[in-house]
């Protein structure tokens, strides 16, 4: 049976590297975030921190709390039936539970944990190239970062999902050493 692993963490805790090492084992990738893109380019704005806030506000006020679950749930339903499925940026609790209520046991949460000073000095140093065309490796200044640190923890529910983990992976150092964790615990969970 086909297994969901979304990843979640605070920006810049490296769920993305966390999820390369899934896409490279053959999983579908869907990023909930991508969901704020598409919206921003549907309508012409701008992709900024300014402009995805309120996107996401936008978006969490006309589908609930739940709403990147809910408008990712066509493609992951799809998906699974065929493979597994890496979701990258789980973020609220609502979300949580609504994965929880469609997927029950093939669901597996694994946060992705590093400290707001390595987060930041991460997100400063970030560059973004002609090819990143879903802009997730956006800069983010310390001052932004932290905002948006405080935004989702107090605005969106996002301790909830961290703090329910099913693992939980401390990301303070190199990321073949992220890779090796979730690599050992992705075995785990499917067997190879």
């Amino acid at each position: 049976m086909n297994a969901i692993v979304a990843f979640v963490g605070m920006t810049g805790s490296g769920k993305s590297t966390a999820a390369e090492c899934l896409i490279e084992r053959k999983w579908t990738y869907i990023r909930f975030g991508q969901v704020t893109i598409d919206s921003l380019k549907e309508k012409g704005l701008d992709i900024n921190e300014q402009n995805e806030r309120t996107m996401r506000e936008s978006l969490r006020k006309t589908y609930g709390m739940g709403a990147f679950a809910t408008l990712s749930l066509p493609a992951i339903k799809d998906s699974i039936e065929s493979n597994n499925v890496v979701i990258d940026g789980l973020y609220s609790w609502s979300e949580y539970n609504i994965l929880r209520e469609n997927f029950g046991e093939r669901l597996f949460v694994i946060a992705v944990y590093a400290s707001p000073a390595t987060r930041y000095k991460r997100l400063e140093s970030r560059f973004t190239d002609s090819t990143d065309t879903a802009h997730k490796m956006r800069p983010l200044t310390p001052h932004d970062a932290r905002q948006r640190d405080y935004s989702e923890i107090e605005n969106i529910e996002k301790g909830g999902p961290i703090a329910m983990a099913d693992y939980t992976v401390v990301n303070e150092k190199s990321s073949s050493e992220l890779r090796d964790q979730i690599a050992e615990i992705v075995t785990g969970i499917t067997g190879s």
